[in-house]
């Protein structure tokens, strides 16, 4: 048990350490919206899905946010900087705030 608790102590002081703070934030961003999805399925399966379209598009918009932002990390973070090279900070961010436009003008539509 010691050793779990070494290896998440390291893990932490080496995030703190390493990550940047936009990539932190992006992070927190990710834990929201994962939690989001994890309650809205919990729901789902405790209470029913009688609107099933409400239930089937906010489940959808949870997890295509989190792929987004994921994309949005990957693109911005300095060590992806090679695989990235013609792709700004600031245009990865213009392009993920485009598609979360049409992603929610989709779910807003589908729910009717």
């Amino acid at each position: 048990m010691s050793t779990l608790t070494g290896v998440i102590t390291k893990f932490y002081e080496e995030y703190n350490v390493n990550t940047p703070k936009k990539l932190k934030i992006i992070d927190a961003y990710l834990t929201y919206i994962f939690f989001t999805g994890v309650v809205q399925f919990v729901y789902c399966c405790l209470v029913g899905t009688f609107p099933f379209n409400a239930f089937l598009s906010g489940f959808i918009s949870s997890v295509a946010s989190f792929v987004l932002a994921v994309c949005l990390r990957l693109q911005v973070n300095p060590a992806n900087k090679s695989q990235f090279a013609g792709i700004s900070p600031e245009r990865a961010f213009a392009d993920f705030i485009f598609a979360h436009v049409i992603l929610h003008l989709i779910v807003m539509n589908f729910i009717g």
